[in-house]
């Protein structure tokens, strides 16, 4: 019986010790950065149902490296390279996510499942209530997007790239994933893990962004009450139908994720409760989890560790920064043309992270005026800002393609 070392036992140490220093040290790093992400998701400060899988795919998949018979380092989780039929076909024998990135990742599907499940927790009835207020602020939470298009083309991105990139302004997860497929598939995988990773913070860094342009005087800012008629289900789903039309229309490379948002909203106000429970329970946490799974077994880092990967997490932050703040100058518009009587914290929920800007709105605000109720304008814009941001993708993709 041959004689069997402890790193010969053991290869994820083995592999770790092998590694070159930059990866050995980005190997711990992402696992101590995974562990802090399930953490944070679990006491509430980030989003525990994207943070917790992902920060536990994250922490494994840099523990669980292994030599091949090749003589390569590598996982058992996915290979996100695999392009060729050939490739593909063997990993899916080999990987055990393989198939869910296959079949689910590089083609979108798992966007449009989860726009899905939002499509059926949104109440288009708050941008139906005010429909111009609303439309404008979720535009000016594009500020992100239009600021970092041009820079990240300056800082040497290709046209394709740098446009990705771009769309995490939005502050629309599975329209990052979308989006990328779409323009920069060689780096969907540091481009969306970039995007989700910021995302997730966003409740976190918002609120301080938001206390230090907004004073406490202006964060209490009571709504007068308005006198809106209520809006039929009807109408909703008339609003739902034409502008999923029309949108397609206009830029049919988002197609299915207008579809897959506005049947969801359809579904909602249909009464098809069978629909509904499956749609806004089971097919959209059940996408969320994989989603955060794969993020995380994505963050390998051999992959996270390419220099072009800082680029992108210069232009993520500053995407999601000038997007926070063209939502607060338009709330500062709509404060001043209402002779300052419209609370300026609701732009911060244009930046279409649904639901959470819009709690981070109504929470801020409750802090400085336990009286002050804005969450439903805030709803508004944070259900524009979903609109905008697939609106404002699609015309990357378009520019880019026409451009190419």
């Amino acid at each position: 019986m041959p004689d069997i070392s402890f790193l010969d036992l053991f290869q994820g140490i083995a592999t770790l010790v092998q590694s070159e220093p930059h990866i050995l040290i980005g190997r711990i790093g992402l696992m101590l950065l995974g562990v802090l992400l399930m953490y944070l998701g679990w006491k509430g400060v980030l989003e525990a149902l994207l943070m917790i899988p992902m920060g536990l795919g994250m922490a494994t998949v840099n523990a669980g490296v292994l030599t091949f018979k090749d003589g390569k380092h590598g996982t058992l989780f996915l290979d996100p390279l695999a392009t060729t039929n050939d490739q593909v076909m063997t990993q899916m024998q080999i990987d055990w996510l393989q198939p869910i990135y296959s079949l689910t990742f590089s083609n979108g599907l798992i966007a449009c499942l989860v726009f899905l499940g939002i499509g059926t927790l949104l109440d288009v009835g708050f941008v139906m209530a005010r429909p111009f207020r609303s439309m404008f602020l979720a535009i000016c939470a594009e500020l992100g997007t239009l600021v970092t298009f041009p820079l990240g083309v300056w800082m040497g991105l290709p046209l394709g790239q740098a446009a990705a990139t771009a769309t995490i302004g939005g502050a629309d997860g599975p329209m990052v994933l979308f989006a990328s497929l779409m323009l920069a598939p060689e780096i969907f995988v540091p481009i969306t893990v970039v995007g989700y990773l910021y995302l997730g913070l966003t409740y976190g860094g918002y609120p301080y962004l938001v206390k230090a342009l907004v004073p406490e005087r202006l964060r209490a800012i009571e709504m007068p009450p308005e006198n809106i008629r209520a809006i039929s289900a009807g109408e909703k789903m008339v609003f739902a139908v034409i502008a999923c039309v029309v949108l397609s229309l206009l830029f049919p490379v988002a197609a299915p994720l207008f579809l897959s948002l506005f049947i969801g909203v359809v579904v909602r106000e249909s009464g098809l409760n069978y629909f509904y429970d499956l749609f806004s329970t089971q097919i959209l946490y059940g996408a969320t989890f994989f989603l955060g799974l794969v993020l995380g077994v994505l963050c390998e880092a051999s992959t996270i560790l390419d220099p072009k990967v800082l680029i992108l997490l210069v232009l993520g932050i500053t995407a999601l920064t000038f997007s926070a703040i063209g939502g607060l100058l338009g709330g500062y518009a709509l404060w001043f043309a209402s002779g300052g009587k419209y609370n300026p914290v609701i732009g911060i929920a244009a930046v279409s992270c649904v639901p959470t800007t819009a709690k981070v709105a109504q929470k801020i605000v409750s802090a400085s005026n336990p009286n002050a109720i804005i969450l439903h304008h805030a709803l508004g814009a944070n259900i524009s800002g979903v609109i905008t941001s697939a609106t404002f993708a699609a015309v990357l993709v378009t520019v880019v393609r026409v451009a190419g």
